[in-house]
């Protein structure tokens, strides 16, 4: 099953331009840095739903938060596995 887990985008750690970015995601307080490749748009504060290392699209803080609480509840989560990109 393909699954991408919600995070708070909280550094810009990185940036070739305004596409190839590297950013710290904090998942509950575990903190992973994540390509922002395919989210030009995002910014600092901003929520993320992240797959395999990659940041995949922007959502509202309230939606990132009820889908991490239900993967908690479900126990999915499993020291959160997700993929450092240096």
């Amino acid at each position: 099953m393909c699954l991408s887990i919600p995070g708070k985008l909280i550094e810009i750690t990185s940036q070739l331009d305004e596409t190839f970015r590297v950013g710290k995601v904090s998942f509950d307080g575990v903190i992973k840095n994540v390509s922002l490749t395919l989210v030009p748009e995002a910014r600092v504060n901003d929520y993320v739903m992240v797959h395999v290392g990659a940041a995949i699209s922007v959502v509202d803080e309230e939606e990132a938060k009820k889908t991490f609480a239900i993967l908690r509840q479900l126990d999915e989560l499993h020291d959160l596995d997700i993929p450092d990109i240096n």
